[in-house]
């Protein structure tokens, strides 16, 4: 049981037998630190059950803490707010409970039903860029705190290998490709996205002239002879056209084999892949069966819509006039797949960017309106969009900041700043090599990560690798430091101090155990706000409070061999909160550096 709990019950038994009133809940926050003590209570929200002076009242229960409460050794009063300072016992025996833990914060998986992440989900026609990684990043640290919290978790991708963007990479490479393939320093999947650029060129090309003909844009638009070509393609495909499918299939492993080299340069793994091709159809199967049920209805030119308006939304196609599939179409489709492939999902988790938000308010309430039970535990995890100081990018024109560049010039960055700072003087060329990687990657993860997912980010590489301040790169050094500290107790050979050791606590001893004291709530408001940001500002806070008790209080030099011992034990649990902290946001942490 947390402090919080225990308090909670011992404030509400005050209330009973101060007042003889019942309160259902205790508002606790943190103490401020211009006053006594470590946690405080708000008497305000008191005063709904216990009529009087919220002064007095926190007086009376303070009073009654103090008599009868032993973890508590003193309180005082401000305004509303009772704050209670309590035993150091209290934190020692917290101490000595979790300093052992390796999987400290997390919890053993207490939930049969499990939850499906999905994450990256991209298109088939070009490369993983900035805007895929911040994705990334999100929906994979996402499912590891859900899976600390104690959930069951599988992680998943939808790949959209189908529809009308597609085909026009496929006919651009068609026209233009002179059958060029993959090479070592071509991956497929950038090749396929040098001919979506490509036909986009092209395709204004032909409008600009269709323009000088005389046509209006908007005319212009539809009229260019390569979209109506992209078009046919389309339903050649949906047709199952020999030529069109076999070319589909040649272009889209070119892709899938390019993300794959990707993925594991960032460090993210799925348990499941779903492919739109395969799911589209099982969607037009529940489009006609909500016809009969009157889900859905058909206008006059064959279309076949849902009416939302009753709901406060709009009416929603999900199928065309001519029989070819919407995204709603396939994702109506993917969803029930997934249900049926994973009977023990109860809930799944959308990381996909706010332009979409209205997309998924409609899948998710069309998904309930076909009866699905499991639809009320959807969630779309909604985040804004990355800009560079250079601005907005565009795939079509190709001014988009590539996924495998961008983890390369991270590492790049990271060597020239170790390099300035001159920190890596003793390191052979592949530790290098790989220390530089490894800091280049926990600068990007963190960076994107400590950002509250709704925000939008303005990414700036040399300011996430900076040495100082919430970076990743100051983290992992704090990390590095403490490894340091004990590779230096374990050759003094210091003993581990024991549960009855009598132990005076000097006062940022006392905060660093209250600041690690609090990461199991951590981990669980994370998983319930799908909030990495969480866990990334937590452990810069750990951090903070390490180095304020590194540079006040001397370990090595501690005035009898016990306070030495239990310091290098406070120092082994913070770095392993650290590290497991890290874990969760998918951020390696070096040994040395």
């Amino acid at each position: 049981m947390t402090l919080q709990e225990t308090l909670e019950l011992h404030v509400k038994a005050a209330i009973k037998a101060l007042f003889q009133s019942e309160l259902t809940s205790v508002e606790f926050q943190a103490t401020r630190k211009e006053f006594a003590g470590d946690i405080t209570v708000v008497v305000f929200p008191m005063l709904r059950v216990v009529k009087g002076n919220p002064v007095v009242i926190g007086e009376q229960v303070g009073q009654y803490l103090l008599d009868n409460v032993e973890l508590v050794k003193g309180f005082n009063v401000v305004k509303g707010f009772l704050n209670i300072e309590i035993n150091d016992s209290y934190y020692l025996n917290f101490f000595q409970s979790v300093k052992n833990k390796a999987d400290y914060g997390f919890v053993e998986q207490k939930d049969d039903k499990a939850v499906m992440v999905e994450y990256s989900s991209p298109n088939t026609n070009k490369p993983l860029h900035l805007g895929h990684v911040r994705n990334v990043l999100l929906g994979y640290s996402v499912a590891e705190i859900l899976k600390a919290s104690g959930k069951k978790v599988y992680k998943t991708q939808i790949i959209n290998d189908r529809g009308i963007h597609i085909c026009k990479s496929m006919l651009a490479y068609q026209k233009f490709g002179q059958d060029e393939t993959p090479t070592e320093d071509l991956k497929g999947d950038k090749l396929v996205g040098n001919y979506y650029v490509k036909f986009d060129q092209e395709y204004k090309a032909e409008m600009a002239e269709l323009v000088a003909q005389g046509q209006s844009e908007e005319d212009a638009k539809k009229n260019a002879p390569l979209l109506l070509e992209a078009q046919e393609m389309l339903i050649k495909w949906e047709a199952g056209d020999k030529e069109v499918v076999g070319l589909w299939e040649k272009m889209n492993q070119w892709v899938y084999d390019g993300f794959e080299v990707t993925y594991k340069n960032i460090g993210v793994d799925f348990d499941t892949y779903y492919y739109e091709s395969n799911t589209y159809l099982l969607g037009k199967e529940f489009v006609a069966e909500g016809l009969k049920t009157g889900v859905f209805f058909k206008k006059e030119d064959g279309s076949v819509w849902c009416d939302l308006t009753e709901d406060g939304l709009d009416e929603k196609i999900v199928l065309r006039s001519d029989g070819t599939a919407v995204y709603m179409t396939q994702d109506i489709g993917t969803a029930i797949q997934r249900i049926k492939d994973y009977p023990d999902v109860g809930g799944m988790v959308y990381t996909v960017g706010n332009e979409q938000d209205y997309h998924f308010k409609v899948l998710f309430l069309i998904l309930k309106k076909l009866g699905f039970d499991w639809a009320k535990n959807l969630f779309h995890l909604s985040y804004g969009m990355v800009d560079l100081p250079s601005g907005k990018m565009k795939s079509r024109e190709g001014t988009v900041v590539d996924a495998d560049d961008l983890i390369q010039e991270m590492a790049d960055t990271a060597e020239e700043i170790s390099n300035d700072l001159g920190k890596l003087e003793d390191y052979n060329e592949d530790e290098k090599k790989s220390l530089y990687k490894t800091i280049g990657l926990g600068a990007l993860k963190y960076y994107i990560l400590k950002v509250d997912p709704k925000k939008r980010i303005l990414f700036d590489p040399k300011e996430s690798i900076d040495f100082q301040g919430n970076t990743g790169p100051f983290i992992q050094y704090t990390y590095a430091r403490i490894q340091s500290i004990l590779r230096k107790a374990d050759s003094d050979n210091i003993a581990t101090t024991s549960v009855d050791d009598a132990i005076v606590m000097h006062e940022k001893e006392k905060q660093l155990i209250k600041q690690l004291e609090l990461f199991p709530e951590v981990i669980q408001n994370a998983a319930e706000q799908h909030s990495p940001a969480l866990i990334a500002n937590y452990t810069y806070d750990l951090v903070k409070e390490f180095n304020s008790f590194y540079q006040n209080i001397s370990i090595f030099g501690a005035d009898t061999e016990l306070e030495k011992s239990f310091r290098i034990d406070l120092s082994r649990l913070v770095s392993q909160t650290i590290k497991n902290a890290f874990q969760v946001l998918g951020i390696e942490v070096p040994e040395r550096m």
